[in-house]
């Protein structure tokens, strides 16, 4: 199981959306991480990584609050007869 959700975290990896609006421009992957960010053409890397960690540390706490509130997925699956 756990080797199919990282096939899947890589899958999603390679799945990316553009969005740009007034001189920003945004492109994000479906694995939830900035790639990159450009304000009037310039890119910013500084904003990029800053985003990135933040995301990092809300899914650690996250992940601990579904582990404690019921054992992560493996709690989750078995209220659905698993």
């Amino acid at each position: 199981m756990r080797q199919q959700a990282l096939n899947l975290q890589k899958q999603l990896a390679g799945v990316t959306e553009s969005f740009e609006r007034d001189g920003i421009k945004v492109v994000v992957s479906g694995d939830q991480k900035i790639i990159r960010i450009e304000l009037d053409g310039e890119e910013r890397k500084d904003i990029v990584d800053a985003i990135n960690s933040a995301l990092k540390e809300v899914q650690k706490k996250a992940a601990k609050k579904m582990m404690d509130a019921g054992g992560g997925l493996s709690g989750i699956l078995k209220g659905f007869g698993q």
